[in-house]
């Protein structure tokens, strides 16, 4: 626990240098079944909470197949239903009326509309891990492509008017690829069924979007169980989609089948 203790230290300093940021939580249940000696399967569910925990923003289910290519190398692949809290707000623009009047200025927020609304979500991956000791090494480069189909909201709130618009509005469905790029560390405490780990992952879309810095530990509970607890900050260098730096302490169930 000192190694995660020193870990989380410098992280959490760093993270503290906007105070701006939200905090959220993140909680997952994930099940995997191992068919044999290479191929294996696994459901997971998990949700997230965001504006210091008082919204939660998402529920999401998953499956998964992995297989083991090379003892170092492993490929799998994935699908996600996600079901979030959307929050979309619209800015005034250069040429808006209310700008050009002087009633607004260019940035300033126009209207915004809250509502529940899906997405599919599809992953494929390759890992490589190696071993130095008690030392475990591992780079992920994951392709993933989420999908967000159209929707329709009845009305959205004028930050102007102070009131409902009273007209509907159709955000057009969207459709987006993301590279994603994970260097972990691990390592093996002795005597103790711990693991603490940390880890960067970058966010690519023609452009870094995000990148998140996490410190952790997975409990084994027993051969089948095991418990993880961590902190993550994740820093937004694209805000195209209104997303805050974020704090996030997360709790994770594994079950081995």
């Amino acid at each position: 626990m000192l190694l995660l203790a020193l870990a989380v230290t410098p992280l959490a300093g760093f993270a503290q240098a906007d105070s701006g940021d939200d905090f959220g939580t993140e909680i997952s249940i994930e099940a995997v079944k191992k068919i044999d000696k290479k191929f294996t399967v696994g459901v997971e569910a998990e949700m997230r909470t965001r504006d210091d925990v008082k919204t939660v923003d998402r529920w999401s289910g998953g499956v998964a197949v992995g297989y083991k290519v090379l003892p170092w190398l492993k490929a799998s692949a994935g699908y996600t239903f996600l079901y979030d809290n959307n929050e979309r707000i619209s800015y005034y623009e250069e040429g808006d009326g209310k700008v050009q009047k002087g009633l607004r200025k260019v940035g300033d927020p126009k209207k915004r509309a809250q509502y529940w609304g899906v997405r599919h979500r599809f992953n494929v991956s390759l890992t490589g891990s190696w071993k130095i000791s008690r030392m475990e090494l591992s780079l992920r480069e994951r392709w993933q492509y989420t999908y967000r189909p159209e929707y329709t909201v009845d009305q959205r709130w004028s930050y102007y008017d102070e009131d409902w618009d009273g007209e509907e509005h159709t955000y057009r469905g969207k459709g987006k690829s993301v590279l994603r790029s994970r260097l972990m560390g691990e390592y093996k405490l002795s005597g103790i069924p711990a693991t603490p780990y940390l880890s960067v992952e970058a966010f690519n879309a023609w452009n870094l979007e995000k990148i998140r810095f996490t410190a952790g530990a997975d409990w084994k509970l027993n051969k089948k169980n095991t418990l993880g607890l961590y902190y993550r900050y994740q820093r937004v260098d694209d805000d195209s989609d209104n997303e805050p730096n974020r704090h996030v302490v997360g709790l994770s169930y594994k079950l081995r089948l």
